[in-house]
Order: C-alpha cells, then sequence, then structure tokens
C-alpha cells in the first residue's frame, strides 16, 4: 500500500495565520497536527498538535506545574486564547533537519518510518514537484496497517 493510497485532505495554514486559528482547525478536524504552507502551497512544516499545545501554554506554567495549579477552572478553560495575534510563523522552530514529507509512492513502512524518527502524528504528501496532495495521519496509517494484517 503507497501513500497515496492513504493520504487524506487536511486544512493548512500559513506562517501568517494565527496560533489561535490553527488550534480551532485542529479541533475543528480533530488532527493531530497541522501541515504549514508557504505562498505557492507547498508543505514548509508540519505542527505536531503537541507542538501547537506548546506554543499555547505560557512558559511559566510548562517550567511550573506547581503555578499551573494556582489558575482557577475558568481562566484554566481559558488560557490559549491569550495568544492574540501571535502567528504560526513566530512559533514555528528557527532550525528545521528534516520535512515530514513523503512522496505519492511512499510505502507504508517508509511512512511510518519517517513518523517515528520525526515524532510527527502527521506527514505531509507531495507530489513530483512538491505540492500538497494530502496529509497521513498517524491514525490512519495505523488503521491501514491493521487491515493489510493477514493474520487479522
Amino acid at each position: 500500500m503507497r501513500a497515496s493510497e492513504i493520504l487524506e485532505a487536511v486544512p493548512t495554514v500559513t506562517g501568517a495565520d494565527r496560533v489561535s486559528t490553527a488550534v480551532r482547525l485542529m479541533a475543528g478536524a480533530r488532527l493531530p497536527g497541522l501541515i504549514v504552507v508557504d505562498g505557492q502551497g507547498r508543505p514548509s512544516a508540519v505542527l505536531p498538535g503537541t507542538q501547537v499545545l506548546r506554543l499555547t501554554v505560557p512558559r511559566a506554567h510548562q517550567e511550573d506545574p506547581a503555578l499551573a495549579r494556582t489558575i482557577d477552572e475558568v481562566h484554566a478553560d481559558l488560557f490559549w486564547q491569550e495568544l492574540g495575534e501571535r502567528t504560526v510563523s513566530e512559533c514555528l522552530p528557527e532550525r528545521r533537519d528534516r520535512m515530514a514529507t513523503v512522496g505519492l509512492d511512499a510505502t507504508l513502512l517508509e511512512a511510518a518510518a519517517l513518523m517515528a524518527r520525526l515524532r510527527s502524528p502527521l506527514l505531509a504528501v507531495v507530489d513530483g514537484r512538491g505540492r500538497l496532495m494530502g496529509g497521513v495521519t498517524l491514525e490512519g496509517l495505523l488503521a491501514a496497517l491493521a487491515r493489510a494484517d493477514p493474520s487479522g
């Protein structure tokens, strides 16, 4: 089975989009991450959901869990709305060693190996020209592996 057979249409964001928009997109589509595209619609980064979450939680609360417990429940549920104008590009790591991208002809093993190596629950699937064709989610990959199991 190839990546082209399990790819899904996924919403994307640009570096200029607000982080709050990214949170809403991920939640609405129940995605494990987001694909960031450039001005030509080509993937420039894959942002795992845990990274998006990390961007929304104030650093002081990440470093001191006791501080997070001091916030009342009502305000604790709304902390991410304090992001204001912060954009996705402001949150991307400066150095990106390897892009979480596979070609349409990538096998499930190739996709799984890349996901595991990069610890990314989402891969961008591109055609031969680097154009985004969709995404492969961890859930979709695991489901395809289970379907391909001859014993089950």
